[in-house]
């Protein structure tokens, strides 16, 4: 997600590595190289120049009173600021507080607004209490309703169908009727959609908004469809007036320009962006943060919230009294990864962290890597899992066998395993961190 973008604009800012201050000629070099990264993220030219002449101006303002501040560091901190402003400022919540509170979902069709309506409706019923019910009102599309259904069983809400009505004001407004009659507190409306902006398409939105009144209406987009996702987000604001987007595929090759100018163009906040398939993958857009990791800031913040989200104290009490007797075993182990996996794509857990994406940017990190370990645990049998020391080599032979594996990798894995378990072990007796880093291999004094 916008590598594209924080690599050029990190050329911009190494421009003015080695200067004493800012000037009138390093900072006119650094901002054409800024315009032309935005541009190339699929920034309108009028919106990149606006912004960088803000940046300029500022910068020129500066006037160096901010002496301890390098150049670079006080130009980051400008383009930073801007960005910011750029994106909206802050986090915009959604309006659900009527009973119900009543969520419509506009888009074109393939921007992903069905498997939204599963996120949004996973993100209320865990994160909110509440009790949703999604509604189908595409009565075009053959799969749409048995799309929502897979949907809607695999988040665990309840749906509202009628498969022989064509007509989706009447639709949802069954819906409603049914919700209030059975203590749904939010009903979210998932809409037809079109392969591009059409007269029919626009007449059929709006007649579903004026015939449910939403508390919020939110237009999906495909953030891949780079400026033409913002075009067709001014579109459908001028008929049908939403509350706020939402940016989806975030993880796949989206240059950001929709995440950037969005808010400039429709003066609409983005209030949740969205990766991936998975029903977990959608997070309340923060302009601040989206912003910082833009400029490979990572995203720390987000990254503890995930991780909290994911902690579980009970647990977390049961392995640190096994880590002391040092007896951590590959189910706990799987127990872990599991819950790493419930965090998101890896890749972008990873690029959270601040200075990792530098690291990782030519990396392959994904779930596979996970999935290895995964088929190299479950080749085992109950007893060798609770008992790591049990794995002798016809063990290791039948479960390399059992996994696909060749027994090179299952040594190295079993390696890698007893060196955590002991680092994990060392650390709750609390072992110095330099006694450990001398303890393994290739580290510390030489005996």
């Amino acid at each position: 997600m916008f590598e594209n973008l924080s690599e050029k604009l990190e050329g911009a800012f190494k421009n003015l590595k080695g200067e004493g201050k800012l000037t009138e000629i390093n900072i006119a070099k650094s901002i054409k190289e800024i315009r032309r990264a935005l541009v190339a993220a699929d920034v309108n030219y009028k919106i990149a120049k606006e912004f960088t002449d803000k940046v300029k101006d500022k910068a020129l303002g500066s006037d160096n009173v901010l002496n301890a501040v390098k150049p670079g560091e006080l130009m980051v901190k400008i383009v930073l600021d801007e960005m910011i402003d750029l994106m909206g400022g802050q986090a915009v919540g959604i309006n659900i507080k009527a009973n119900p509170g009543i969520i419509l979902i506009a888009g074109l069709q393939g921007s992903g607004k069905t498997t939204f309506t599963g996120k949004i409706s996973k993100y209320l019923k865990e994160k909110k209490s509440k009790k949703p019910l999604v509604v189908a009102c595409d009565v075009y599309r053959p799969a749409a309703i048995n799309q929502l259904t897979v949907v809607s069983e695999q988040v665990g809400v309840a749906i509202y169908k009628e498969p022989e009505n064509k007509n989706p004001v009447s639709i949802a407004q069954n819906a409603i009727a049914y919700a209030k009659a059975n203590s749904h507190d939010v009903v979210i409306v998932d809409t037809a959609g079109r392969l591009a902006v059409d007269d029919e398409m626009m007449d059929e939105i709006e007649a579903i908004k004026n015939g449910i009144n939403p508390t919020e209406t939110l237009f999906v987009v495909d953030s891949m469809t780079g400026q033409d996702a913002v075009n067709t987000a001014k579109a459908f604001n001028e008929r049908i007036n939403y509350d706020g987007v939402v940016l989806t595929k975030l993880d796949g090759d989206t240059r950001g320009g929709a995440a950037l100018t969005v808010k400039y163009t429709v003066g609409k906040p983005i209030k949740f962006v969205s990766t991936g398939e998975k029903m977990d993958t959608l997070d309340v857009f923060h302009p601040e943060r989206m912003a910082q990791r833009i400029l490979g800031m990572g995203d720390i913040v987000s990254f503890v919230e995930k991780a909290q989200e994911q902690f579980d104290e009970k647990e977390a009490k049961r392995l640190e009294k096994k880590i002391r007797k040092n007896k951590f075993d590959f189910n706990d182990f799987l127990g872990q990864l599991n819950q790493i996996r419930k965090m998101g794509d890896i890749k972008s857990l990873v690029n959270m962290i601040p200075g990792m994406s530098k690291m990782t940017k030519n990396l392959d990190i994904d779930d596979s890597a996970f999935s290895k370990v995964e088929s190299i645990i479950l080749s085992m049998t109950k007893e060798e899992r609770n008992s790591p020391e049990l794995l002798n080599m016809s063990r290791k032979r039948r479960i390399a066998k059992g996994s696909g594996k060749n027994i090179h990798e299952i040594n190295m894995f079993i390696k890698q395993f007893d060196q955590m378990r002991k680092m994990m072990h060392q650390m709750s007796k609390g072992k110095g961190m330099d006694k450990m880093m001398g303890g393994m291999p290739g580290m510390g004094k030489r005996r």
